[in-house]
Order: structure tokens, then sequence, then C-alpha cells
């Protein structure tokens, strides 16, 4: 307790620094800093990868034949997040002033298309490519009004395919939306992420100087048929020498091979109410709370059923024997044994070590891990400390906060290893190394099976090898050595000790009328009941290209599964127990785990029926392989919560009759 004690003073201490430092200058969340432009300052528009929910395989925007920056392409400063994610943001070529309207801009003509770039481009077109733009870390918005309804879509697509032809978007039409710079104490942020070239430095009268905030990026894409020939003259940014209109329900430009494509954009800067922290309002507002709030009630109707079935067996079956028990004298007690029947006849061998207790130990250890990184990474991003404002924090999180918790993945599994062995020490090291590899090591392995065919597919979510490099150093100098860590104090820390002993001959359990194991795969319905909507938005998100930020909601529903998956898996160990079945063990564990199985069978069907199966084998086989990675965090982490419960409710059980 006493490090505990410390590590709690730490961060408090940090966190009481955090809020103090500049009190006059207001606080903002990390990434989440506003930049102050004085009218006709630089805006320099930035590009991330070309995405599609037809392929879910990003490549880079420069693998098309688009106009390209005049200091050359250059890459924006990531972190680990963001190249996990398949991110590459770079500079391009799109230049605005701030508040100053432009129209008909020549951006570039490229030369005659290849035979290659004429493929590739139509291969985009079909597999429904967007482009992505950011503007002071802003991505472009576009609305569309379909059937009646109002859509958002971050992006535009590369091009459109009717009947025969292939037509591409190359104007753009740009609105942004700006906020007058109000608050003139505030200090002006010198290089903050993305922004850090777009501020003026040096100007030491710019605070006195109208401003405005960046508070909207919309894009409307029109394919105009530009004539080539007029633009070989011209140079990046001049003014296109015939009017441009921009009509989105049209397109006239159409790609052919050999022919030559002109790139052209205008941008409109307009005013706006929205105040700066509420900029990302037109992202992050999802429908559907009514149905996040019915998934809440419908799990709470679960926990309230099965929590009375637990008060049930507590309040009138277990207390009732044992209060009649502890009633009786020691010859009424001597007869009574003879006569004891259900649970009460394996308390001999209820304690028996399981099958493959070290595979169990270290299961219950990266579950432990996996379920405390859960937790707190959700309760991080429902106080907006990984808004998507910055891009990748929520992955760096998760990385970050699952090493940290190796300490407790070696102290829970070389615990139970030691209460399992009596006591013994002998093997702990051998403990906290599984535990330190199980599932690393089964992620290494599936993630990169999955990168090889991002590499043969040349596509950007391949992990670079550098980052795999560090992704092991992370690994084997961190994660480890804190496994180790928590192993060590494992062994130190004193085994739980069983209330009765084991017997030497084990009971032989009676004939079943049907398999447990049966009973046990369908005690993984309740949990996924409680968490099937909920997972819809998220597999949404993951794979539709929509932004999930509900976390709060998400939050409440991760703690009505623990409860769920807890009171699931202690029904099934009580009715096992009464029908003198003894092997416990792996069947709690199973019981709450077993909740990954319909996780897995939903995903093939999300794939069959919302993703049609994707475009092709490749494709396929990157969602499974994800799908599998997910179910076998789900399973290690569900099943730890049921296994704990049970071991606590077997412990108490028994500790509370003495029969010898």
């Amino acid at each position: 307790m006493e490090y505990f004690a410390q590590f709690g003073l730490w961060v408090t201490l940090i966190l009481f620094l955090t809020f103090q430092i500049q009190p006059n200058y207001g606080f903002y969340l990390p990434g989440s800093y506003p930049h102050k432009y004085v009218v006709t300052d630089e805006l320099w528009v930035k590009v991330n990868s070309l995405t599609s929910i037809d392929t879910e395989m990003p490549f880079s925007y420069y693998s098309l034949p688009f106009c390209q920056p005049e200091g050359g392409i250059k890459d924006s400063a990531e972190n680990l997040g963001e190249l996990l994610m398949g991110d590459r943001i770079e500079n391009s070529p799109y230049r605005f002033k701030m508040h100053t309207n432009e129209s008909e801009i020549y951006l570039c003509r490229v030369e005659s298309l290849s035979g290659d770039q004429f493929k590739i481009l139509k291969e985009r077109i079909d597999q429904m490519y967007q482009v992505n733009l950011i503007l002071d870390n802003l991505p472009a918005i576009r609305f569309t009004q379909k059937e009646g309804y109002f859509m958002r879509w971050t992006g535009y697509p590369v091009g459109v395919k009717i009947e025969d032809a292939y037509y591409v978007f190359n104007h753009l039409k740009f609105n942004v939306l700006v906020h007058k710079y109000e608050e003139t104490n505030v200090a002006r942020v010198m290089g903050t992420g993305d922004g850090a070239e777009m501020i003026p430095v040096g100007k030491e009268d710019s605070s006195e100087k109208p401003g405005y905030m960046v508070v909207g990026f919309e894009v409307i894409p029109c394919s105009i048929m530009h004539n080539a020939d007029m633009a070989k003259n011209l140079k990046m940014y001049d003014k296109y020498p015939s009017s441009i209109r921009c009509d989105p329900a049209t397109v006239a430009m159409p790609i052919k091979e050999g022919q030559p494509l002109v790139f052209t954009y205008e941008v409109t800067f307009e005013e706006s109410d929205i105040k700066w922290p509420s900029r990302w309002d037109a992202y992050l507002k999802m429908e559907g709370a009514k149905v996040h709030w019915f998934s809440i009630l419908n799990s709470l109707m679960v926990i309230t059923f099965l929590a009375g079935i637990v008060l049930v067996i507590f309040l009138r079956t277990v207390r009732r024997d044992l209060t009649r028990y502890e009633e009786l004298d020691k010859e009424a007690q001597a007869q009574m044994n003879e006569e004891l029947s259900g649970w009460k006849l394996v308390v001999g061998d209820v304690f028996r070590a399981p099958s493959n207790p070290a595979l169990l130990c270290v299961m219950v250890g990266d579950g432990v891990q996996i379920l405390g990184m859960s937790v707190v990474t959700i309760l991080f991003a429902a106080l907006g400390f990984m808004s998507p404002a910055s891009r990748g924090t929520l992955i760096t999180g998760m990385l970050f906060f699952y090493m940290i918790l190796g300490i407790a993945a070696g102290y829970v599994s070389v615990r139970l290893w030691r209460t399992i062995a009596f006591g013994d020490q002998k093997g702990w090291v051998s403990i906290a190394w599984k535990a330190a590899c199980f599932f690393p090591g089964i992620s290494f392995l599936i993630l990169t099976t999955l990168n090889f065919l991002l590499w043969g597919s040349h596509s950007t979510g391949a992990i670079p090898f550098s980052l795999f490099v560090i992704l092991i150093l992370l690994w084997f100098c961190i994660s480890v050595p804190l496994t180790l860590v928590g192993g060590y104090f494992g062994a130190k820390a004193p085994h739980i000790e069983y209330p009765v002993r084991t017997n030497q001959i084990p009971r032989e359990i009676p004939q079943q009328k049907y398999p447990s194991w049966l009973l046990v795969l369908g005690a993984g319905t309740l949990p996924f009941g409680t968490l099937f909507i909920e997972l819809f938005f998220i597999m949404s998100s993951i794979w539709m290209g929509r932004v999930y930020y509900v976390f709060g909601f998400l939050f409440v529903v991760l703690i009505l599964l623990v409860l769920v998956c807890a009171e699931v898996s202690l029904v099934l160990t009580y009715m096992h127990l009464c029908v003198e079945d003894w092997k416990w063990w792996w069947k709690s564990f199973f019981a709450s785990g077993s909740v990954a199985l319909y996780i897995f069978l939903y995903s093939i069907n999300y794939l069959v029926f919302d993703l049609k199966s994707l475009s092709g084998p490749v494709s396929a086989t990157l969602y499974l392989g994800y799908s599998l990675f997910m179910v076998l965090a789900i399973m290690l982490s569900t099943g730890t919560i049921g296994f704990l419960s049970s071991f606590w409710f077997v412990h108490y059980l028994f500790s509370s009759v003495k029969l010898d």
C-alpha cells in the first residue's frame, strides 16, 4: 500500500502543476490549442492517406497523379498511433490567405496520363477511395442530401464512374468558416501540432490586429472540363483565364489514357457563430443517442435478472444450509455429513489444481492487463483527453497503459500460480515471462502476417520496418521488465490459502445429462446481449469511416459488461458445483469468455451483410485478421472477470463451512 500511496501523491502533484501553469491563459486539452491568424496570413492544407470503406487499405495521396507542392513533398510529424492507423500526413499545394476570397486559381497541369496512371485512377474510383484534406487540424467535411436526409462525410471521392466513363474531380470549392479572435489576453501558441509553420512569428504588433480562428472546413468537389492548352504557360496560383462554375450535380472531365489533366480550386471565407471549442461538433455529432440508452437499459435488465439469481443463491440456498449446519450438535453434524448432497460433496476436490495451470495463470494475468488498459483508456477518452483533434492519441494511449500495466499482469499471474502450487515459489520467473509474451506474441504474429499483405499491396497501412523495431524494443525493454517486476512482487506477496484441504484421490464426477461445456458456451449470449448494440457503432467507426466519440456511453457499457460477466460466471460455477462437478476453473473462465465467440460470429455477419465482403480476398483477410486480434483480447479480459469472481465465490463459500 505504501507504493500505491507514493504513486498517488506523484499523480496528484503532476495534475496540480498541469492545471496551475499559466492560470490566466485558460486550460486546453492536449492537441487542442487555438491558432490565431491575421488577415492575409497564409494557410496551408495538408493531405492524409486515401481511404476506402470498400477495401480498408489506405494509400498515399501522391500515389495518384495529383499536383505536388513546389518545394517538394514533406512528411508531417506523426506519432506512434498515427503510423499504426495508416495515416500519412503530407503537405499539399493548396494555399489560402486568411479572410481573402479567391476563385479560379490554377494549380497545375498533369501531362498526359500514362497507362499505369490511367489504370490506377480507374481502380481507385471503382473502389470508392476518398481524398482526405486537413486545414488547421480540421478534416475537410462534405455535406450531401440524399433521400431527404442531410449527410456528412469527411473527405471527397477521387472521382465517379457513370456508365462506362470515369470522371475525376479536378476542381475543389473550399469554404472556410472562421470566428473572430476575441480573447486578446490569451498567449499566442508558437508551433504546436500541425500549425507550427502557420503562426506569424516576429510581429510585435500582430496581437493588436484583428485575428481569426478556423472553426470549419468544407469542400465541394467538381468535375470541370478545362482547356489543357490554355494552361500550358500558367504558373501555380495564377488566375485561370476562363470562368469556372462549380456544379457538384454534373460531371464533365472524363479521364483517358494519354490525355492531360488540369487542376484548379477556389476558396471563400465565411464568418461563423461557431465558437472555437465547438468546432469539432460537426464531426463528433452522432445520431442514435436513444439507441445507446436502449442498450444500457437492456443491459440493466439482464444485470437485475442475474443479480436476483445470485441473491437467491447466497441468501436462500447457501445461507440457509450453513445456518442449519451450525445449529446442529456434533452427533447430528456427523449424521448430516453422510447425507450431504450437491456442492458440499466436492469440498475435498473443489480446490484441486486444474489442468494446464500455468496457461490459466498466464491468461488471467494478461486479461487483467487488457481489462485495466481498457478501463483507463476509455475513462481518459470520456474525460476528453484523447480527442480526435489529436490524431493517434487513442492508440498511443492504449499502448502506453498496456505496457505500464504489465506490472499487474506479472503480479496476478505469479500470485495465482503460487496459490495453485500451495505457496511454492518455484517457476515464478517462467510464469512472468510467459505472461509478458503470450498475448503480445500472438498479436505480433497476427499483425506481421497482415503486414505482409499490406506491404504486397503497397498500402500506407503497412507498418514500416523501423516502427516494427520500435514496437519490439517497447515490448522487450519496457513491457517485459515491468511484467517481471510485477511477478517479483507476486512471488513475495503471501499466497491465498485454501479454506479446506484437498483429498489425495479425486472424486469421480457423476454422469451428466448434457455436456457441461454446452452450458458454458451458451452463457456467452448474456454478455453479448449487453454490448452488441454498442459494438455496431464501434465497428461502424472502425470500418465505415465514421467518428466514434461517445466514450461516456462506452464506459457505462463496460461497467455493465463487467457486472454481467461476473454474475454469469458465478451462477454457472454454482450450478456445476451443485451437480458435483468440481472442475470449475476453466469453465468459469470460458463461461464469460465465450462472449468472444459470438462477437467473432457477429464480425463475420457484419462483413457479409454490411461490408458486402469488402473488395477482394486481401481486404477480407485483413478484416478477419484484425477481428481475430480484437476477439482474443476480449476473450482474455472477459474470461478473467468470470474466473476472478468465481474464485472469490468458491473461496467465500467453502470458507464458511467447516467440513473435514
